[in-house]
């Protein structure tokens, strides 16, 4: 189904002695195999991921009517956007829920989430900045919690069986709660396709959404915006320019260009020109400057987890201009080697990340890296945004690795160019010596 779809999200990453529990108890997930058929009627309480759309709005009925369970819905708000949280509440107890729990994670989104994979330098194969990857780890944490509070046994969500987002959920339930069921629909029922979902709302009298459904499959928080299907399920086919909602077109966007501060600290940003801000607060900052530059565009056909390929386009334009500040201050501060280490690990970071394994041992050992590589990346970074581009013109450091009085082409006491000619004599030696050998020969 092509629609519009509500983000959620979760508190706060706790350490791990505090958040996982019951390590050794077996998970029992509901399968393809048994169709549910182990679960249903035992379970009391399932808290469902919900958006309020048409496919959450099925799901609920659908739960008590096969698993006899209560149904409790949680949102969390990790910056969708308003219009996606209105009259969610009302919509819920229509459809049946026992009742509806609404938090607003926006700060913990970005806090605990956005910037250890901003620090890392975490790029999913080339393109991809994580939008939705780091999202889901904190909806299904917020889920657990949620689950706990008031006191379920079962947790669900509507992910579809071909998609990355069913791992990335039922590996952080794993993780945080073995000892909860997990229900996934779209690998139970019947339902094919929004006419069937349309046909199993009004059989059971529940409203259907009436907002316009859109012919993309949309996924929003403070990060991002994807986009997905219709005529981008065809890579040949060139986005159309109504599509986009957080960015201008270049070609549209101010023609004087606009110059930007960003203040960052142990690799995380701070300010933006020179006025202090919550990671939130920040980011959405950035949203809105760069939106309007046209800035964060990118269009890609990824590989999905389960295998097969898929073509997305997403909007990440506070993202993408803290991306360029970031890297280039580490330019700066950080050592040849120490650059080409942390890249290599970035990538195994943002492939830990895009597989749902935030709460993985090696991800959080991982970060600890990050976190220790990046303790002198601090400064402020001046970029030009203009039309789609992100330039940098200006970067400082008080931990800066640069010398003007050692690279300075005019002569120096610490560096005498003298010493080139031995340097060059070790350092070109095993090329001198093969060169050698095939004179001999």
């Amino acid at each position: 189904m092509a629609q519009l779809k509500a983000s959620s999200a979760c508190s706060a990453v706790t350490a791990p002695s505090l958040h996982r529990t019951g390590a050794h108890s077996d998970t029992r997930v509901v399968s393809e195999t048994t169709k549910g058929g182990g679960l249903r009627g035992k379970l009391n309480k399932v808290v469902l991921a919900y958006s309020g759309g048409l496919d959450t709005s099925v799901i609920v009925p659908w739960l008590r009517e096969n698993y006899g369970c209560e149904v409790v819905c949680f949102t969390a708000d990790v910056g969708q956007g308003i219009q996606e949280l209105e009259g969610l509440e009302e919509k819920a107890k229509a459809s049946g829920a026992y009742q509806l729990v609404v938090k607003d994670l926006k700060e913990d989104f970005v806090k605990d989430y956005v910037f250890p994979c901003l620090r890392a330098g975490a790029v999913y194969e080339r393109k991809y900045l994580l939008g939705t990857s780091m999202a889901r780890p904190v909806i299904a944490k917020a889920m657990v919690d949620v689950a706990k509070e008031v006191g379920a046994d079962a947790v669900a969500h509507g992910c579809t069986g071909k998609g990355n987002d069913q791992v990335r959920f039922e590996l952080t339930f794993f993780a945080l709660n073995p000892n909860l069921n997990i229900v996934a629909p779209w690998r139970e029922w019947e339902i094919t396709g929004r006419e069937d979902a349309i046909e199993y709302a009004k059989k059971h009298n529940v409203p259907v959404p009436v907002t316009k459904n859109s012919i993309y499959s949309r996924d929003r928080n403070l990060w991002h915006l994807s986009h997905e299907g219709d005529i981008l399920e065809d890579p040949a086919n060139e986005p159309k320019k109504d599509m986009y909602m957080m960015s201008v077109d270049p070609e549209d966007a101010p023609d004087q260009a606009e110059y930007l501060e960003i203040g960052i600290e142990s690799g995380l940003p701070v300010s933006v020109n020179g006025k202090s801000l919550s990671p939130a607060s920040l980011l959405a900052e950035l949203n809105e400057i760069g939106g309007r530059h046209g800035i964060g565009r990118i269009d890609m056909v990824e590989n999905r987890l389960v295998g097969m390929k898929s073509r997305g386009v997403y909007e990440t334009p506070g993202g993408t201009i803290l991306f360029a500040a970031a890297r280039e201050l580490e330019f700066l501060t950080l050592g040849r080697e120490a650059i080409q280490v942390k890249d290599s690990l970035a990538l195994k970071y943002a492939e830990l990340v895009y597989a749902g394994r935030w709460f993985d041992p090696l991800r959080e050992s991982m970060d600890a890296f990050m976190q220790k590589i990046t303790e002198t990346a601090t400064g402020s970074v001046t970029l030009k945004l203009y039309k789609g581009s992100v330039t940098v013109t200006s970067r400082t450091s008080p931990f800066s690795l640069y010398r003007q009085d050692i690279s300075s082409f005019e002569s120096g006491q610490i560096y005498d160019q003298a010493d080139a000619a031995g340097f060059i004599r070790l350092y070109g030696l095993p090329m001198r010596v093969r060169a050698m050998l095939e004179q001999d020969i």
